[in-house]
């Protein structure tokens, strides 16, 4: 199974008829993918699920629909354990982007960071989690998977959000201040905060 968020709406790819509300699903194709996307975009329906019987295919075949854009990115802590934020289109976010060619996760992971927060000396400690959303370009629906890790840095210098990413934040968080963000940000990410 794996959860697609739609504007906060799961999108749910499963191959257990039992795991769908009231047994209530759209299928593996182009025509269905489309119109359970436009149902959640329009809260029509507040999830929706997208059957396949093969667990191992679906997430293939569901990418074969949608186009693909893989990207990394850190849950970031400090010497202090503080956490790393970004804040763009009016929410919350951590720093990530997208995977260049030829490039690991880990690198890409890593640059981002780098980039989209000024934060330098970043160490990655492990993989923490994979997160799917849909996110809409040239008007048309793409699927992005994001491959998280957990970083630490023992950098105290100045942060500095990219501008041309339309990063108008960047700041450190404690425990609360984590609470009152994750009010305010993507399901995604407060999956990764384990609310």
């Amino acid at each position: 199974m794996y959860k697609v968020f739609v504007k906060d709406a799961p999108l749910v790819l499963t191959n257990k008829l039992s795991e769908t509300v009231n047994g209530n699903y759209f299928l593996l194709n182009s025509q269905a993918i489309q119109q359970a996307i436009e149902s959640l975009v329009s809260k029509k329906l507040p999830e929706a699920y997208i059957y396949h019987p093969n667990n191992e295919e679906i997430l293939k075949k569901f990418t074969k629909k949608i186009p693909l854009e893989v990207a990394a990115g850190g849950v970031v802590t400090n010497k202090k354990g503080k956490v790393l934020f970004i804040y763009r289109n009016n929410k919350w976010d951590l720093p990530k982007g997208k995977l260049d060619k030829g490039e690991s996760l880990e690198e890409c992971a890593l640059r981002e960071v780098e980039e989209e927060t000024g934060v330098k000396g970043l160490k990655i400690e492990n993989f923490l989690k994979t997160t799917y959303h849909i996110f809409k370009k040239n008007g048309a629906f793409h699927l992005k998977e994001v491959h998280w890790y957990a970083m630490r840095t023992s950098y105290s210098g100045e942060l500095v959000g990219q501008k041309s990413e339309g990063i108008q934040k960047v700041k450190w968080k404690g425990p609360k201040k984590i609470q009152k963000a994750l009010e305010n940000s993507y399901t995604n990410i407060k999956g990764l905060f384990g609310d």
